[in-house]
């Protein structure tokens, strides 16, 4: 299968830290890039910094996807970067146990299944899911409240989805490492940019190029 010459992408959570810089590194890249984002003003400025196009995307609300890539006609490219993390116990009445649930596994994998139709269409995609270590049994589910939950849930959708996936059609997770954003603070040592390298490399993997994986670095990691 042939990837398309300028590919289209869409990018969740793209109005800010490591989503913003994907967005941007695959504008360099050559790609038509629709930066989504919930919150519109916050979106169109960093669409218009990114030079990509925007769409409202809220992940909590099934029909403001479903609108997205109606409209589009579907995406070769998705990006799942959007994510949310609560410090509240899983035990709490207040446990965001649902809402990380909902942005971080369902959303995507609604997204993923509005835009089958594309991909068969066009016989060639790439979904990137932006996970994290604190989602790996291998490090241990660390990380506040539901977040490394939703995580290890979103690792385990990647692994089980190539049995389904149309040929041509490859699916990956990468943990972006600890990243200078509002998520991960000021103390860590990635920035944007180098966060952002492994996500924009999965999204235009060669044909030979690994399905169902998890990396960091560009390497293989453990589940």
């Amino acid at each position: 299968m042939t990837r398309p010459l300028h590919p289209t992408a869409l990018v969740t959570g793209g109005n800010r830290g490591i989503g913003l810089a994907i967005c941007k590194g695959l504008v360099a890249k050559g790609c038509r890039v629709t930066l989504a984002a919930r919150d519109e003003a916050a979106g169109r400025k960093a669409a218009a910094e990114a030079g990509c196009a925007f769409v409202r995307l809220d992940l909590a609300d099934p029909d403001t996807s479903f609108d997205a890539v109606v409209q589009a006609g579907g995406f070769d490219i998705l990006v799942n970067n959007a994510g949310v993390m609560r410090d509240v116990s899983l035990l709490s009445p207040r446990s965001d146990f649902a809402e990380a649930m909902e942005v971080m596994v369902q959303a995507p994998l609604d997204l993923i299944r509005l835009n089958l139709p594309h991909w068969r269409d066009g016989g060639w995609g790439r979904i990137v899911n932006l996970s994290s270590g604190w989602g790996a049994h291998a490090e241990g589910l660390g990380g506040p409240g539901a977040y490394g939950v939703a995580k290890a849930a979103l690792n385990a959708l990647t692994r089980a989805l190539p049995r389904d996936l149309p040929a041509g059609v490859k699916v990956n997770a990468c943990c972006p490492g600890w990243v200078a954003t509002r998520m991960g603070g000021a103390d860590a040592p990635l920035s944007p940019e180098e966060g952002a390298d492994t996500p924009v490399w999965l999204a235009l993997l060669p044909e030979d190029g690994p399905t169902g994986g998890f990396f960091r670095r560009r390497q293989p990691v453990g589940w």
